[in-house]
């Protein structure tokens, strides 16, 4: 069996591995290596690059993100905040004092245009309306997370519930009531976009305000989100990362040896999809959920307690994917920041679903409208749910044809220039990810966020498998100051379990 390479193990020293290059991954790594009891250490990445869901790529003649889009909360108690701004990754603006203590209640600004499907604009002043109303209803749900029952089970429920009473009370004429309704229906999928979900109606409502949103308006990274997992990976001792390394199986609870440690044995061995086989005394994993959903019968041997393995199934996991569109010229303002579009046919309080090859551009949200590169000009799209996984099954070709429609649609002009080129992410496709990001389902609860996070095996003094990941964190799953909370967290959980075993030397068996 291949050793994990790399010196011969430090008196005493642990061997851990890491499964996952991700920001979860990575912040462990980088916690582990300032601590001279863990210098024997290997992150195993399934893929040829680190960054996880954080993915910045060179395009359209500046840096476009296919993964992580903003530090959410940038303020002093955000850890990626905290560590971009002690690389020099972000400008003035952003560490602004000012900036920092913008409260937005983790709700998205209004757009600067709204175009409906019929070529008209729909006025700012009802779409703030309605923005008003939505947002003050998803405050509200908050107030349901210490209730010792919920009127409903879903926050869409919820939502469409109070909806229709507030309905009861619009004086205007039935085309304005219909529009106010088709507005509404677009807020539904912004969220559906922020929550990583196919519909509101499969978010649990009770654990809903557990999430908690940090203070600060949310901002970017000029040069790429991925230059922050770079400087990370950049700090790791040079053997540390292993590229195109994905893992099979984890076979755990066993006692395993090597040729090149006589006498010794291992608790876990790593089994590589290529054959090549790591003992090691701790690994901790930080794979996504969408990848541990679908590998759950074949990637622990022996399975998973059942406890945990049901945790997993419960917990929700979406799609939410990004289109970008480049044009030629600007056929928005130049102040435009946020284009919104309206399908006046559709309502939140409708259960129609039409056949997603006629529809699937219906959950598309709209579009930010990103800083400008040089003469370059560039539309960002988001779509979130079963569209958007059906969006990645089309050619490029495809969904430029279909978005030059939805857009001459919506702009009235018939002679609008298509893009010139489209870029888009494929999370559900992606076959170490299967997805976006998590979110409490209808179902589970942030007991089973703990429950997953819990190390295994159940005996806390041994810790052979830790779990970290955005998917871990139970009041900030779904971001990146999460993932690397629990990175730190599994790391700190072995440092703290060596130094209590007294950091005394192992006696070779």
């Amino acid at each position: 069996m291949e050793s994990s390479g790399g010196n011969a193990e430090a008196p005493g020293g642990r061997r851990v591995l890491v499964i996952g290059g991700g920001i979860a991954g990575l912040g462990a790594a980088q916690r582990l290596c300032s601590h001279s009891a863990f210098q024997h250490l290997r992150v195993l990445e399934a893929t040829a690059l680190a960054g996880g869901r954080i993915r910045s790529e060179r395009s359209f003649g500046g840096v476009v993100e296919i993964g992580a889009h903003w530090i959410h909360g940038p303020s002093q108690g955000n850890p990626v905040f905290q560590l971009a701004a002690q690389y020099g990754l972000l400008g003035e603006k952003e560490l602004s004092e000012e900036n920092q203590l913008i409260e937005t209640g983790g709700h998205v600004g209004l757009p600067s245009v709204s175009y409906t499907s019929s070529g008209a604009s729909v006025s700012l002043e009802l779409v703030a309306e309605m923005a008003s109303l939505f947002y003050s209803l998803i405050d509200q749900t908050r107030e349901f997370l210490c209730a010792t029952e919920t009127p409903v089970p879903s926050v869409g429920e919820y939502l469409k519930k109070e909806i229709g009473q507030h309905m009861a009370n619009w004086t205007e004429a039935e085309e304005t009531k219909k529009l106010k309704l088709a507005v509404l229906n677009t807020f539904f999928n912004v969220e559906c976009c922020v929550s990583g979900t196919h519909s509101m109606d499969l978010v649990a409502l009770a654990p809903f305000g557990e999430y908690t949103v940090l203070p600060g308006l949310d901002c970017t990274f000029s040069g790429g989100y991925q230059g922050l997992t770079n400087c990370i990976m950049a700090s790791l001792p040079k053997d540390v990362m292993v590229f195109n390394k994905p893992v099979k199986t984890i076979h755990w609870n066993g006692s395993f040896q090597e040729t090149t440690s006589p006498g010794e044995t291992f608790p876990v061995l790593v089994e590589c999809e290529d054959g090549d086989h790591f003992p090691a005394h701790h690994v901790i994993v930080t794979v996504p959920l969408g990848f541990l959903k679908e590998r759950l019968d074949t990637f622990f041997e022996p399975p998973l307690p059942t406890e945990k393995a049901e945790a997993i199934r419960k917990i929700g996991f979406g799609t939410n994917n990004k289109i970008f569109l480049e044009f030629e010229e600007p056929f928005w303002e130049p102040d435009c920041q946020h284009i919104q579009v309206v399908w006046e046919d559709m309502s939140p309080l409708e259960n129609v679903t039409p056949a997603l090859q006629d529809a699937w551009f219906k959950k598309l949200i709209g579009f930010l409208v990103l800083p400008s590169f040089e003469s370059v000009h560039v539309l960002c799209g988001f779509i979130a749910g079963l569209e958007s996984e059906f969006m990645e099954t089309l050619s490029d070709e495809e969904v430029l044809l279909s978005l030059t429609q939805v857009l001459r649609r919506v702009t009235g002009n018939p002679q609008l220039p298509k893009p010139k080129s489209v870029l888009r992410s494929r999370w559900h496709s992606a076959p170490y990810t299967r997805g976006s990001y998590s979110y409490v389902a209808v179902g589970s609860t942030g007991d089973d966020i703990d429950l997953l996070a819990r190390p295994l095996p159940e005996d806390s003094t041994k810790s052979q498998i830790l779990f970290a990941g955005e998917a871990t964190h139970r009041t900030f799953y779904s971001t990146t100051h999460g993932a690397l909370l629990s990175g730190w967290r599994e790391a700190d959980r072995l440092i703290s379990l060596w130094d209590s075993q007294g950091q005394q030397p192992r006696p070779r068996l």
